[in-house]
């Protein structure tokens, strides 16, 4: 009897270490620490965006717990409420949020705290935070891109509206009359083309042609023409004229003693006085030169005033 209870002993004592072993597994495999103290607080959201327990909770992007339950309550706008659990040494200021935020690219999602500067007070355990519900990168992408595709269907369905406006009203008519105005130009145009490079461009080429062989000949006698005599016989020319103004300045010629001599200048000047004075007195006086001339005398008058 006392073999069988000692075997009795032996596989209660095996089951219960099996059954703490599978306890502390699991708890390890979902990454919970049960030696380490925690406390646990709460928090609401409308929506979870693929939040699940066992979630990590990070506090500037570092783990510091886990989301150990999830209930939800549809009747309510807030209908889920989290239940998450924090190590014990770390204190939560008044004012920390529990933000959901994205977790990866894979849709994850996660419990980011957010912690106010110099506040002391701090939340009890078991206390109700606030919440946010932050958008993530692929969520603000996927917004940025509707605006952007409402934006662009908006100007492409107002296009199309500004296309069928033309095509239905008397714009498209006008356009296509214009249309026929300016092709109607166009062979006009041509026509009067073909006809001056038929009739009028053989003559000007012809007369081009007169113009040019003209020119040629005009070249031909320039090019012939002894210009370096004809230049020689200029510069012989001014030489000349030179030698004459140097002449005309000199002292020693006839021109030059009549520009240049002063004395002379006087002198034909006092004569050509003389001559005003005499040609005064002749025509005060004609008769007294008359009889000079004829009788070599004296006049009367003379005469008289000496008698």
């Amino acid at each position: 009897m006392k073999i069988k209870h000692l075997r009795e002993i032996k596989v209660g004592i095996v089951s219960i270490v099996c059954l703490l072993l599978l306890y502390f597994g699991f708890n390890f495999l979902k990454g919970v620490n049960i030696f380490a103290p925690v406390h646990a607080y709460q928090g609401s959201y409308p929506v979870m965006n693929g939040l699940t327990e066992q979630a990590p909770v990070y506090i500037k992007g570092y783990k510091v717990g886990q989301v150990d339950a999830i209930h939800y309550d549809f009747t309510r706008d807030s209908a889920f409420v989290v239940e998450i659990s924090v190590n014990k040494d770390i204190r939560l200021p008044l004012g920390t949020t529990m933000d959901l935020i994205a977790d990866g690219l894979l849709g994850g999602s996660a419990i980011q705290l957010t912690i106010p500067v110099d506040v002391e007070e701090c939340y009890e355990p078991n206390s109700v935070l606030p919440t946010r519900v932050v958008p993530g990168l692929i969520d603000e992408l996927q917004s940025g891109l509707m605006g952007d595709l409402d934006s662009t269907i908006l100007a492409a369905k107002a296009l199309v509206e500004n296309v069928n406006s033309q095509l239905e009203g008397e714009h498209l008519q006008k356009t296509l009359a214009n249309i026929d105005v300016i092709s109607s130009d166009l062979k006009a145009t041509s026509r009067e083309l073909k006809h001056f490079s038929v009739n009028k461009l053989p003559v000007i080429s012809g007369e081009l042609d007169s113009v040019l062989s003209n020119l040629e000949t005009v070249t031909a006698d320039v090019r012939a023409a002894d210009l370096k005599s004809t230049v020689a016989r200029v510069d012989t020319a001014v030489d000349q004229v030179n030698l004459l103004l140097s002449d005309i300045r000199s002292t020693d010629g006839t021109i030059g003693l009549l520009l240049n001599d002063k004395g002379l200048y006087t002198n034909i000047n006092a004569t050509v006085v003389s001559a005003d004075s005499l040609l005064t007195d002749l025509k005060a006086h004609p008769r007294r030169y008359v009889h000079f001339s004829l009788f070599g005398g004296k006049d009367k008058s003379d005469k008289k005033k000496k008698k």
